[in-house]
């Protein structure tokens, strides 16, 4: 059970393996795109791939879709980033259980944000945690745990990658291990714990009256999405990367540009100066910082706000 690409190396790897994946669910086609085309998720284009059975799981579909699963009396079922909430009898009717991938160190980061979060909380490590789901969210047993460090530049993007083949390298050998019975799982606890929250675009708009560490934190913990935004006069822009510049503040006033090179735009934060070194408009590509002040005019002086 997946949908989105963070799955595919987890379903990639289950098929060479060679386990024997009887069933692919997986969320419903959605509109997307400015022509609001028709999109399969990523797992579902991976089934096919695979010649894999796809069944769709819509609002609603829980108890059709158990029924379906348990069909097929699996020895487990393995869910990563798939979006929907399990419950009985599916939850503990597998004799493995149904095992889930998750891309932190639990119990920090409980929910469905947890790269993002660890970034936006600049965080030096996360990693992923194989665990027996349970009624709750996030709060199963741990059957075994890998630690990935953050770099300085990890975007949310950049480090979701890292993660998600890891988290399938992590998932066949515990598989393995649980079916040999060489797997105790580890009860969670509460301290420590922390949850993400679902994105929102509340998250998006750039406060430059925070830290240069801050500031840089939330541009690569929203990119690629939702986005870091500002306003440049009546122009919004997404802040696609950027690279703290100094440590030092030297403007009066936070958001101003201090100086616009083809290297990037030197910008004041409460604390500090960042470097911004691409933008995107709406409905645009992503440019370089070159390449948008060839598009664009930005003097020193302006101030973005948002």
């Amino acid at each position: 059970m997946g949908s989105p690409a963070f799955a595919v190396p987890s379903l990639e790897a289950l098929v060479e393996a060679r386990f024997d994946v009887r069933l692919v669910v997986t969320q419903p086609d959605r509109r997307a795109g400015r022509g609001r085309h028709l999109e399969e998720t990523a797992v579902k284009r991976c089934a096919r791939e695979h010649e894999l059975p796809v069944m769709e799981f819509g609002k609603g579909d829980h108890a059709r879709v158990a029924e379906r699963v348990l069909v097929e009396q699996p020895d487990a079922v393995v869910v990563v980033a798939f979006g929907h909430i399990l419950r009985e009898p599916l939850l503990s009717t597998p004799p493995l259980g149904c095992i889930n991938v998750h891309a932190s160190l639990l119990p920090r980061w409980r929910g469905v944000s947890p790269i993002q979060f660890a970034i936006l909380h600049g965080d030096a490590w996360s990693g992923v945690t194989i665990m027996r789901m349970d009624a709750g969210v996030d709060t199963g047993p741990i059957l075994a745990q890998r630690a990935v460090a953050i770099q300085a530049e990890d975007t949310a993007g950049e480090l979701g990658a890292r993660l998600s083949g890891q988290g399938a390298d992590l998932l066949v050998h515990t598989l393995r291990r649980l079916a040999a019975g060489q797997v105790t799982p580890q009860p969670q606890g509460d301290r420590g714990a922390v949850y993400a929250p679902k994105l929102t675009r509340s998250l998006a708009p750039v406060r430059w009256d925070r830290s240069v560490t801050v500031v840089h934190n939330q541009i690569r913990g929203l990119q690629p999405h939702p986005g870091a935004t500002s306003f440049l006069g009546e122009q919004l822009l997404k802040l696609t990367s950027a690279r703290p510049f100094s440590f030092l503040t030297v403007a009066d006033e936070a958001g101003q540009i201090l100086d616009v090179s083809d290297e990037g735009l030197r910008v004041s934060c409460g604390e500090g100066i960042i470097l911004v070194t691409s933008l995107q408009c709406p409905g645009r590509k992503q440019l370089s910082a070159a390449e948008f002040l060839r598009g664009y005019e930005v003097r020193s002086g302006q101030v973005f706000r948002s």
